[in-house]
């Protein structure tokens, strides 16, 4: 957490955020653009962002695009905001503007935290319904293969669909599958506008990534879903929602217990 305020302490280097936060998804060229820095400056002002993990990137060719991560944001936020009274709901609103990204070539959400635990286990949880129970209220079946489909059992409504697949599974290295099916059950048993639900379900369905790496004695998880549409509901609603899982996902695996 020292890591994090000493980011935030230089002034360039809060330019560069708001820069992400009014566009998230940007390349060194055009963060370079839009700021009056040389490129090697705003390097290494990049590079004190992401050791501080305020900051993460995903490899496009030979471009690495950067984005804002929420992950340190919730771990203050935990630490001392809530204990002023400033409501949660403005915090989510505040991390879903600084995720959101252009509906272009780009991961539209992409989120890194880092977890005590190994990539065996961290695999476990995100695949095991032991785990998914207690830190998702969700669970899953397949055999997790690429082309195997999943069924999702949630609030007791258990929804399959030919579209709901694997699409990669490298364990414990890697997960892929595409997104959840919006059914008027579904909507019933969250008690969701039915309208709301029938409209995400005309979007393009979208896609998760796990991609789990080792990172000293922890384990780096980053989260990128993609394939929305234009002004996307779905996106909205999974920007909110994955924060909280995965902040749930970590309390469960180093502390035993889900948030």
């Amino acid at each position: 957490m020292d890591e994090v305020f000493k980011a935030l302490a230089d002034p360039s280097r809060r330019r560069l955020l708001d820069s992400l936060n009014a566009r998230n998804g940007q390349t060194l060229r055009e963060l370079c653009a839009g700021l009056e820095m040389a490129r090697q400056s705003v390097s290494k002002h990049l590079a004190v962002l992401e050791t501080a993990n305020v900051v993460t990137t995903v490899r496009r060719g030979r471009e690495k695009v950067h984005y804002l991560n929420a992950a340190p944001i919730n771990a203050i936020a935990e630490r001392w905001i809530s204990r002023y009274d400033r409501g949660r709901v403005e915090l989510l609103a505040d991390l879903t503007r600084a995720l959101e990204s252009e509906p272009m070539d780009k991961p539209e959400f992409v989120y890194t935290t880092y977890v005590n635990t190994t990539a065996e286990k961290l695999w476990q949880a995100l695949t095991d319904p032991a785990f998914t129970s207690r830190y998702w209220g969700a669970t899953f079946e397949s055999d997790w293969t690429p082309g195997a489909t999943m069924s999702w059992t949630e609030g007791g409504l258990r929804t399959e669909d030919p579209a709901q697949v694997v699409l990669e599974a490298v364990p414990p290295h890697r997960l892929s599958y595409t997104w959840h099916t919006f059914t008027p059950e579904f909507a019933e048993v969250h008690g969701m506008n039915p309208d709301l639900v029938a409209a995400m379900a005309e979007e393009p369905r979208s896609k998760v990534t796990f991609d789990i790496a080792p990172h000293g004695k922890l384990v780096k998880l980053t989260v990128t879903h993609d394939g929305f549409g234009p002004e996307s509901t779905v996106q909205a609603g999974v920007s909110e929602g994955w924060p909280v899982i995965l902040s749930s996902l970590k309390s469960l695996l180093e502390t035993g217990e889900a948030l």
